[in-house]
C-alpha cells in the first residue's frame, strides 16, 4: 500500500501533538477509575451505590457523544478539546471537594462527559486528516496510546498513594494532567493546520484488497450526501440504514470487550482463586492485548478491515463460548488462564477497529456528527453488556452469561462479514458510502 512521504513525515513529526493530549488525559483518567468506589464507600455509599457511582463515568461518555459531535462539527476538533479539558478541570473539582454522594457521581458523569468530547475531537481529526492507506494504523496507535494511559494511570495512583497515603492525591494528579493537556492543545502546533486533510491523492492510490464494494444494495437508507452543518440528528436519520447493520456489528464487538472486563475477574472469584492469582491473569491478559494493538492497524491497512475484525470476533466469541463449559471441571484454573490469554489476543487484535470503520463509513467533509452517532452505538453496546451479564449471573448462572456473551461474539462475527464488504470502501477517493449509493438532496 502507498502513502505519501510528505504526509507520514508530517504525522511523525506531529505525534507529540496528536497523541500527546491522549495519553496525558487517559493516564490521569486512568488513575483515578480505580478509585471511584473507594471515594463513593469514604462518602457512605453501599456496595451498589458505589457501583453506581463508577458507571456514571460511562453514562456520561454515553451522553457525551451527540453533544460532540454537534460541538467539533460547529467550532472545530482543537477548540472542543480545550473546552472539554477546562470543563473536566470542574468535575475534577467535584470530586476533590465532594462532601455528598451526589455531587462525587455528578462530577463523575461531567469527567465521562467531556472524555467523549475529548475521543471524537480527535477521531474526527484523524479521519479527516490522515491518509487513507495509514488510517488503520494512525487510529490503532490512536487507541494503543489510549490503552497505554489506562494501563500506566492505576500504577501511578497506586504510587500516590504509598506517597501520601490519600486518594484525593490521584485526583489532584488527574488535574494536573488535564492542565498540561488544555495548554498542550492551545499552545503547541495545530496539526490541524499542518497536516493537509485534502491528500486526496494519496488516499486515492491506495487500495484496499480485502473487502471489494458491491453496488447491489438499495440506495434507501444508505445515506445521501449531506451538506456541512446538516446536523447531528438528520445525518444520524440520512445514515440510518449504515447505522443499524454495521453500526449494530461494531456495538456486539464493543459489548464483547466489555463483557471480558467483568467476566474474568468475576470467573476467578467463582472457581476459587485468590486475588492475587486472579490479578496475576487477568494482567498478564491485559498485557498481550497491549502489545498487539499496532498489528491490528498494520493488518487493517496491508489486507482490508475484515482481516482484522473477524479473526478478532471468533477468538473472543469462541473463548467465551468454550470458556462457558470449564466452570466445573477439575482443570478449572488451567482453563481460566488459558482462555484469558485468549480472549487477551482477539482484544488486541481488535484494537482501532471501531476507530477505524467509523472513520472510514463517515462522510468526507463533516464527519463529526456522524461520528458522534457511530460512537453512541458502539458505547451503547459496551454500556449495556455488564448489566446483562450482571442480570443473567443473577438469574441464572455466571456459565450461562459467558456463553451468551460467545454466542454475541460469534453472530457479530457473522455481521461483519455480512456488512463490512457491502459498506466499507475499497480506496480512500471513497471514503464515506459508495456515491454511486447516494441520493442527492
Amino acid at each position: 500500500m502507498l502513502v505519501t512521504d510528505s504526509a507520514t513525515t508530517v504525522l511523525r513529526r506531529f505525534a507529540p501533538m496528536i497523541y500527546g493530549p491522549t495519553l496525558l488525559f487517559a493516564v490521569g483518567e486512568g488513575a483515578v477509575i480505580p478509585l471511584l468506589p473507594v471515594l463513593a464507600a469514604q462518602l457512605g455509599a453501599d456496595i451498589a451505590t458505589a457501583a453506581l457511582v463508577a458507571s456514571a463515568l460511562v453514562v456520561g461518555q454515553l451522553c457525551g457523544n451527540l453533544p460532540a459531535g454537534w460541538a467539533v462539527a460547529r467550532i472545530g476538533e482543537r477548540l472542543t478539546m480545550a473546552i472539554a479539558g477546562v470543563v473536566c478541570l470542574a468535575g475534577v473539582a467535584g470530586m476533590i471537594f465532594a462532601a455528598h454522594i451526589g455531587v462525587l457521581a455528578a462530577s463523575v458523569f461531567v469527567i465521562g462527559f467531556c472524555a467523549a468530547a475529548f475521543g471524537l475531537a480527535r477521531h474526527s481529526f484523524m479521519t479527516t486528516r490522515v491518509p487513507f492507506g495509514f488510517r488503520a494504523r494512525a487510529l490503532s496507535l490512536l487507541g494503543g496510546t489510549f490503552r497505554l494511559g489506562m494501563f500506566i494511570g492505576p500504577f501511578v495512583a497506586a504510587g500516590l498513594l504509598a506517597l501520601f497515603g490519600d486518594e484525593h492525591a490521584a485526583i489532584w494528579f488527574f488535574g494536573v494532567c488535564l492542565i498540561a493537556t488544555v495548554a498542550l492543545v492551545l499552545l503547541g502546533p495545530d496539526p490541524e493546520k499542518v497536516v493537509n486533510g485534502a491528500d486526496a491523492g494519496a488516499r486515492a492510490s491506495v487500495e484496499d484488497t480485502g473487502e471489494p464494494v458491491t453496488g447491489s444494495i438499495p440506495t434507501s437508507g444508505l445515506g445521501r450526501a449531506l451538506k456541512p452543518g446538516a446536523g447531528v440528528f438528520r445525518t444520524m436519520w440520512e445514515y440510518r440504514r449504515l447505522l443499524s447493520r454495521l453500526g449494530l456489528a461494531a456495538a456486539s464487538l464493543s459489548a464483547v470487550r466489555s463483557a471480558r472486563q467483568l467476566v474474568l475477574p468475576l470467573w476467578g472469584v467463582s472457581i476459587g482463586l485468590d486475588a492475587s492469582t486472579i490479578a496475576l491473569i487477568v494482567g498478564l491478559s491485559g498485557a498481550i492485548d497491549f502489545a498487539l494493538f499496532y498489528a491490528s492497524g498494520q493488518v487493517m491497512d496491508r489486507f482490508g478491515r475484515l482481516w482484522a475484525a473477524l479473526p478478532a470476533m471468533v477468538l473472543m466469541g469462541l473463548g467465551f463460548l468454550a470458556l462457558a463449559f470449564t466452570h466445573d471441571l477439575p482443570t478449572a484454573d488451567l482453563w481460566f488462564g488459558v482462555f484469558a490469554m485468549i480472549l487477551g489476543v482477539g482484544n488486541g487484535l481488535s484494537s482501532g477497529i471501531l476507530l477505524t470503520l467509523g472513520a472510514d463509513v463517515a462522510p468526507r467533509e463533516d464527519p463529526a456528527p456522524f461520528l458522534g452517532s457511530w460512537r453512541t452505538l458502539t458505547d451503547a453496546g459496551g454500556a449495556i453488556t455488564p448489566l446483562v451479564v450482571a442480570g443473567l449471573t443473577a438469574a441464572f448462572s455466571l456459565a450461562l452469561a459467558t456463553g451468551l456473551v460467545g454466542v454475541v461474539g460469534l453472530l457479530g462475527a457473522g455481521a461483519f462479514v455480512r456488512w463490512v464488504p457491502m459498506f466499507v470502501p475499497r480506496t480512500g477517493a471513497d471514503a464515506g458510502p459508495p456515491d454511486d449509493e447516494r441520493v442527492e438532496p
